[in-house]
Formats: structure tokens, C-alpha cells, sequence
């Protein structure tokens, strides 16, 4: 596996063969094949070339995929008692580009190849495991309240049993126990 380092709107991206890399937007329109103009490293398990500032002999090509949107980020400017709130957003544009080859122009490598091949079998199975991942997902609300349904009717069930053995109310003779006469009534009684 061949990996490079490559420079693109003056940044520096590790490009990995048969993979993608997500770069600031480039003016090229999907489906277009491009080489960087800039290899600042190339790593072929153990050789490494390292350029000074570039690697003039190395070729890194690139397809471009698709167009994307990076990550919300929000910006909030506060001053408390001044009534200052300023809130702002921006969305960075980048373009994802698939790396299809690394090495010498002309150069014909087999392994490559393979390695793309056993990649594009592991894509399709995490594919199918995914589809099914969701589905269960979609199953799963429903499940619940089917569970939660028959939850309430074997309490509903178990409520009406627990009254049927009851049986009727018993109704209990209230007596009232004699009061002692306070001291004050005693002493009348003595005298």
C-alpha cells in the first residue's frame, strides 16, 4: 500500500491509494482525473522518498467524486449590558477526490489492483450490513409498541382478576372503648 504526502490549496493532505480525501474546493467537475502538482513524500512499505521540497519523479492521480458541504459551525458574538449579539454561520465547500494512483508515470502494478478489488468486496458487505443495520432500526418503534400494548393488557387483565377474588367489601362494626373520666370528675365522686 502506497501512501504520499500532497499539497493542495496550501495545505498538506496523506493521500492513501484506493481511498478518498476530502481537499478545499477545486474548479474541477466530477468525474474529472487530475494530477497534484505537488508530492512532498511518497511511502512504498519500505521505501521512503522524501522531496526536497517535491518528489519531482512521483505521480499522484486523483478522480474527483463529489462536491461537500463540511460541518455547520457557528459564530456568536456577545457583550452583556450593551445589547450586542451578533450570530453568524458558515459551512466550508470541500471536494472529495478518490486517490487512484501513486508511483512512477507509466509504472503497471498489479497489486494495486487486487487491493482495489478486496476493497470494493468489503465495501459491498459493510453495504448490506448497513441496509440491515437500518431496517432493524425501522422495526424496532413498531416492536416496542406491540410490547407496550400487550404490556397494558396483561396489567388491565391481572387488575380485573385481583377484584373478582377480592369478592365484596366487608364492612367492619365499629365499638367504641369507654373513656376515662378526667380527675376533675373523680374528685367530685369521692366526696
Amino acid at each position: 500500500m502506497r501512501t504520499a504526502i500532497v499539497e493542495s490549496g496550501g495545505k498538506q493532505y496523506r493521500a492513501v491509494e484506493g481511498s478518498t480525501i476530502d481537499v478545499d474546493r477545486l474548479a474541477h467537475e466530477v468525474g474529472k482525473k487530475f494530477d497534484f502538482e505537488r508530492v512532498l513524500l511518497m511511502v512504498d512499505e519500505d521505501v521512503v522518498m522524501v522531496g526536497t521540497p517535491t518528489v519531482g519523479e512521483i505521480k499522484v492521480s486523483a478522480t474527483v467524486v463529489e462536491h461537500v458541504k463540511g460541518p455547520k459551525v457557528t459564530s456568536f458574538k456577545y457583550r452583556p449590558k450593551k445589547r450586542i449579539r451578533v450570530k453568524g454561520g458558515h459551512r466550508h465547500q470541500y471536494t472529495r477526490l478518490m486517490i487512484d494512483f501513486i508511483g512512477k508515470p507509466g509504472e503497471v502494478r498489479k497489486v494495486a489492483k487486487k487491493e482495489t478489488a478486496a476493497k470494493v468486496e468489503i465495501d459491498e458487505v459493510t453495504e448490506v450490513k448497513e441496509k440491515a443495520r437500518v431496517e432493524k432500526q425501522a422495526k424496532a418503534p413498531k416492536e416496542a409498541a406491540k410490547k407496550s400494548e400487550k404490556a397494558t393488557v396483561k396489567k388491565s387483565e391481572k387488575a380485573t382478576v385481583k377484584k373478582s377474588e377480592k369478592g365484596p367489601a366487608k364492612k367492619t362494626a365499629v365499638t367504641k372503648k369507654p373513656t376515662s373520666k378526667s380527675s376533675t370528675a373523680k374528685k367530685t365522686e369521692k366526696k
